[in-house]
C-alpha cells in the first residue's frame, strides 16, 4: 500500500462510522479550543495590565507614606505609632535634584459635587500645573490647573468629560461654579475623554489646586509624591535622592516606599504570566482526556472490525502496515479536531475582544504551537494500544469475527 492508499483507506475508515467520528472531534476540538481560549483571556489581561500603566507617564517614580517592609507587626506598630504623612514640603524639597524633570503631589477623596438641582459622588484629585505633562492626559476644551504656589487655595477646578455631561448637560461648564463638599469651585476646563489609569477614570475625575484639596479634606498630608525623571538611566539616582532626602526631613527614618512604574509592571507581568501559564496548562489537561477518548473508542472500534482487520492481513498487509492505518486514522482524526479546535478558540477570541475592546484577547503564538503540538502527540501516543492490538491479530481467527 502506497501512501495515497493509506491516507484514503483511513479517510473512508472515518466517514463510515460518522457518530463515532464526530464524539472525538468534538472532544478534540472543545479541548483545543478552550486552551486558545483561557490563554487568550490571560495574555488579554497581561496586555490590559501593561496600558493601563504605560498611561501613568514614562519614566515615573512614585513615592508612598509609609514602609512595605513593616507593615503587619513591624516596630511601629507594635509601639502604636503611625508613619510620617508625606507634606507639601517634603515634595518641595525633592525639586532640588537635576535629573528631576517635573513633580506632582497628589491628594485624593471624594466629594458630593452638584450645580443647580443636580448631584452626584465625584473622586476629586488634588495637584498641581505639572499633573497634565507628567500623566500625559489631554484637554478637551479651557485650561488645566494655574501656575501657582503649591499652598495657595485657589478655588478652580476642571471636570471630567462623564462629569460635564451629567451635572451640566446642554449647558456649556467653562466659567460656571460647581459646588464640592462646602465650597463653590469655578470650571476652568473640562478634559479628554481620554485617559485611563488604574484606578481611576478621567471622565469621572474633578481635579483641584492640591492645597484647595487639603482644605476640602481637611488633611496636611499627600495621597502620593509623582516624580519624573530626565531619562530611564536617571531614574536609580532620583529614587536614592528620594529616599535620602526623606529620611533627613523625617529624622533619621526612612518611613516611606519609593517605586517605579517598571517595578510594579514587572511584578503585574510576572504574576499574569505565570496564571496564563497556568490556566493554559489546566486547559491542556483537557487535551490528555480526549487522547483516552480516543483510546477507549479506537479500541472498541478495532474489535467492531476484526473481520475486515483479518481480511487486511490475509490478503498480504503486515504488521507494520496495520499499525500505520491505525495510527494514520488516529492522526487524521487530531488534526481534524485541531482544525476545528483553532476556528472554535479563535472565534471565541473574537468574540471576547468585541464584547471587551480594552481586553485584547489574543491567544499567544506559544498557545497556538503547544496545542496543536500536545493535540498530535496525545493523538498519536493513545491511539498506540488500539494499533498494536490490532496489528498482532491472528488472520484466521480474525477473520471468523474472534
Amino acid at each position: 500500500m502506497i501512501t495515497s492508499d493509506i491516507l484514503g483507506y483511513s479517510w473512508l475508515s472515518l466517514k463510515g462510522y460518522k457518530s463515532r467520528t464526530l464524539l472525538m472531534l468534538l472532544a478534540m476540538s472543545i479541548s483545543v479550543a478552550s486552551v486558545l481560549l483561557l490563554t487568550a483571556l490571560g495574555e488579554g489581561a497581561r496586555r490590559y495590565v501593561n496600558g493601563e500603566f504605560a498611561s501613568l507617564g514614562t519614566n515615573l517614580v512614585i513615592v508612598l507614606p509609609g514602609r512595605s517592609e513593616t507593615a503587619g507587626m513591624g516596630l511601629n506598630t507594635m509601639m502604636g505609632v503611625t508613619p510620617r504623612d508625606l507634606t507639601l514640603e517634603d515634595a518641595r524639597a525633592l525639586q532640588r535634584h537635576s535629573a528631576i524633570t517635573r513633580i506632582a503631589p497628589l491628594n485624593v477623596g471624594a466629594a458630593e459635587a452638584s450645580w443647580q438641582s443636580r448631584k452626584r459622588e465625584v473622586t476629586i484629585m488634588g495637584s498641581t500645573q505639572e499633573l497634565l505633562t507628567l500623566r500625559h492626559w489631554k484637554l478637551a476644551s479651557g485650561s488645566f490647573l494655574p501656575d501657582t504656589e503649591w499652598d495657595r487655595a485657589t478655588p478652580v477646578c476642571v471636570i471630567g468629560k462623564k462629569i460635564r455631561d451629567e451635572i451640566f448637560g446642554a449647558h456649556s461648564a467653562l466659567g460656571q461654579w460647581i459646588r464640592l463638599g462646602q465650597n463653590r469651585y469655578r470650571v476652568i476646563g473640562v478634559m479628554a475623554s481620554e485617559g485611563r489609569s488604574i484606578g481611576i477614570d478621567v471622565q469621572e475625575l474633578v481635579i483641584i489646586p492640591v492645597a484647595s484639596a487639603q482644605a476640602l479634606f481637611n488633611t496636611p498630608s499627600l495621597f502620593r509624591i509623582l516624580i519624573e525623571s530626565k531619562s530611564r538611566e536617571a531614574m536609580q539616582k532620583v529614587i536614592e535622592f528620594t529616599e535620602n532626602t526623606i529620611k533627613q526631613r523625617h529624622h533619621g527614618e526612612l518611613d516611606v516606599t519609593v517605586i517605579t512604574q517598571d517595578a510594579v509592571l514587572k511584578t503585574f507581568d510576572n504574576i499574569l504570566s505565570a496564571l496564563t501559564y497556568g490556566v493554559g496548562g489546566i486547559a491542556a489537561i483537557s487535551l490528555a482526556v480526549a487522547g483516552i477518548l480516543i483510546m477507549n473508542v479506537m479500541l472498541v472500534a478495532v474489535s467492531q472490525r476484526t473481520a475486515e482487520i483479518g481480511l487486511l492481513k490475509a490478503l498480504g498487509a503486515s504488521r507494520q502496515k496495520i499499525l500505520v492505518l491505525i495510527l494514520t486514522e488516529a492522526m487524521q482524526l487530531s488534526l481534524l479536531g485541531v482544525f476545528f479546535g483553532f476556528i472554535l478558540g479563535l472565534g471565541g477570541s473574537w468574540g471576547i475582544r468585541s464584547a471587551l475592546p480594552e481586553l485584547q484577547a489574543y491567544p499567544p503564538l506559544w498557545a497556538i504551537l503547544a496545542s496543536f503540538g500536545v493535540a498530535m502527540l496525545t493523538g498519536l501516543l493513545f491511539s498506540l494500544l488500539p494499533a498494536t492490538k490490532a496489528s498482532k491479530l491472528d488472520p484466521v481467527r480474525a477473520l471468523q469475527g474472534h
